[in-house]
């Protein structure tokens, strides 16, 4: 239905922009008509979807908006649906698997399955970690736009360090950072090799939404000494496998 369509895509930029919008902007940005735009604000606002300025003459997103975001994260449903493929996922590899969420410039852990006798780990359920430093922050940020990332990260304060003996490079500037986004693309999976804990390693892929945004990262948790990066493909399929699966369980398209 044309009427719904157009709704969700004021409220999609609403949501994007930097702050409220004048209705003629949507409207161009939107290539909507300005009559249509006008009338389904008027019915956002009305439900409390959206919020007029009339100061400004300017419309952002209302308290309904709000609520709805509140009652995805009571719901959980990424940890629901996921929960699941990640304990299946866990029993075939044996190795402890996680799913993160972004979250600004860090990942936050909504599912941890430790497999029995692994490493201890710093991630958890509610963790969170700076996103350049984890196989789940990188898969994500690599599958985000360039000028995304860029805005993430501005300059070299945004890159925090967990400790001085890391045992792969340093990731302490944009350039640095876009490097080992390309080879993750190249590669087609994330790695980090002990950017959070010395001696363990990560891997992970992305978990797309509809519009190939990655709305979450799976990742394989493992002592270096376990396994050998002959063995990550494997590893690496498995995981594609499962964050496939996820995807197209939250209306999502297949990650690649």
């Amino acid at each position: 239905m044309p009427a719904a369509d157009h709704t969700l895509r004021i409220l999609r930029h609403l949501s994007t922009a930097r702050g409220p919008l004048p209705a003629s902007m949507i409207a161009t940005q939107l290539g909507l008509p300005r009559s249509t735009v006008y009338h389904l604000l008027a019915t956002l606002q009305e439900h409390g979807f959206v919020m007029h300025l009339p100061d400004e003459q300017r419309y952002g997103l209302g308290i309904a908006a709000l609520e709805l975001g509140s009652a995805y994260a009571r719901q959980e449903p990424l940890a629901r649906i996921g929960r699941p493929l990640m304990s299946g996922l866990v029993d075939r590899v044996q190795a402890s698997g996680h799913l993160a969420v972004p979250h600004g410039r860090d990942v936050l852990y909504v599912i941890e399955e430790r497999v029995r006798g692994g490493a201890a780990l710093v991630s958890d359920v509610d963790v969170r970690l700076p996103m350049h430093l984890t196989a789940s922050g990188r898969a994500i940020l690599a599958a985000l736009p360039r000028a995304q990332v860029r805005a993430l990260y501005p300059d070299r304060g945004a890159f925090v360090q967990r400790h001085d003996a890391a045992a792969e490079p340093v990731i302490d500037r944009y350039s640095k950072l876009r490097s080992l986004l390309d080879a993750t693309l190249t590669r087609g999976y994330a790695i980090e090799r002990g950017a959070v804990t010395l001696g363990i390693s990560s891997i992970a892929v992305p978990v797309l939404d509809h519009r190939s945004w990655p709305v979450a990262a799976i990742a394989l948790t493992f002592r270096d000494e376990e396994l050998t990066e002959a063995a990550f493909s494997g590893l690496a399929a498995e995981l594609h496998e499962a964050a496939e699966s996820l995807s197209s369980r939250i209306h999502g398209r297949p990650a690649h």
